[in-house]
């Protein structure tokens, strides 16, 4: 769609506007925002060309224009600028990045709450790709001669641990020899895979270490089991109550239950390395969601896996400065996974 620059000026304005106020926009307003030097009329009319093109809505009569779903659109093709990270921002990103932990859902989920902070909007986040998750180590600890702690880890870095009580006295000798059992015979398998190895292996134990095998290898495969089916992790729902779309409650309801529980994110696109995708409005395909924008990051975990952050909001919503955070912080995350360093603050950047 081509545009005269003049119009391209005061669709970013009206966007702009919009984005930091909440309110429909003037050609008062347009002319100061956009550095127009013609009248209110000429403004105006260039107003109403826009809105026949449907790039700008009316939404009463008297009122000034908002943008629609498809100004959005073209604002974030063509007239929107990349927003530059501050040093204060870069910092708190990376501060945030360092508090990476062991466990691949808790990381999931802390980027999750920390992305919904940085930008004050409900996040999703979530782990794709996995196609092989198996059992990388057994260590069984002994805590008294009747109980002991197994402890799982996984290929991909997650541990469990259960505490096993026995009905009879156990010997360190022997828990490991079951150790040195479990890590010969069960590591390296999918969860497909243990069962019949398990079938095989207790189908010559006898007595307490049939059952004992048993126990343990059931653990290992409840955690195999809990990481194929890994859920959606949900952070900032509530945060929409601040924004003034979402003030009435019989329109913001429905979203945040359907954030809180019914989510899906089977038919979201994955966006490429490095950069970030947006969905406005219609574009998603959740009919939760057509009212609302989504911008979506992922990010490289390793083994084959990728993360995916995404933040919903309002078409409102303020993409350059969402976008230029989001990326930032999923390509710290790719850094952090890969080992390398973080990306250093540019003193050159202001907010």
């Amino acid at each position: 769609m081509e545009l005269s620059e003049r119009k391209k000026k005061i669709l970013r304005a009206v966007v702009e506007n919009y984005i930091q106020t909440a309110e429909p926009v003037g050609s008062k307003a347009i002319m100061e925002l956009a550095g127009l030097k013609v009248s209110s009329a000429t403004i105006r009319n260039e107003m109403a060309d826009l809105t026949e093109m449907g790039l700008l809505e009316q939404p009463h009569t008297s009122a000034g224009r908002i943008p629609s779903p498809k100004g959005y659109r073209l604002y974030v093709n063509e007239l929107m600028e990349a927003h530059k990270l501050s040093i204060q921002e870069t910092e708190r990103i990376n501060e945030a990045l360092h508090l990476k932990m062991a466990e691949l859902d808790k990381i999931i989920d802390q980027a999750g709450r920390v992305v919904s902070r940085i930008t004050q909007y409900p996040t999703f986040a979530l782990a794709t790709g996995a196609k092989r998750i198996t059992i990388r180590r057994f260590d069984l600890l002994m805590v008294e001669s009747n109980a002991f702690i197994v402890v799982v880890m996984t290929d991909n870095n997650v541990v469990r641990n259960k505490l096993v009580r026995l009905p009879s006295e156990m010997t360190e000798p022997q828990l490991q020899l079951l150790n040195t059992l479990l890590n010969s015979t069960f590591v390296g398998l999918t969860l497909s895979e243990i069962t019949p190895e398990l079938m095989r292996v207790t189908s010559h134990a006898a007595g307490e270490a049939y059952g004992l095998i048993s126990l343990v290898v059931s653990f290992a495969m409840e955690v195999l089991e809990e990481l194929e089916n890994q859920s959606v992790h949900t952070a900032g729902v509530a945060n929409l109550l601040a924004h003034p779309e979402y003030r009435d409650l019989n329109r913001a309801q429905p979203l945040m239950e359907y954030l809180s529980d019914e989510l899906d994110t089977a038919r979201l696109p994955i966006p490429q390395d490095g950069k970030t995708q947006i969905l406005i409005g219609p574009e998603n395909v959740a009919e939760e969601l057509r009212d609302t924008s989504v911008v979506l990051a992922s990010y490289d975990i390793g083994d084959n896996m990728r993360g995916i952050i995404g933040v919903v909001g309002p078409t409102r919503m303020d993409y350059a400065k969402i976008t230029a955070r989001l990326s930032y912080f999923a390509d710290g995350l790719s850094r952090l996974f890969g080992r390398e360093e973080l990306p250093p603050a540019d003193p050159k950047k202001e907010e």
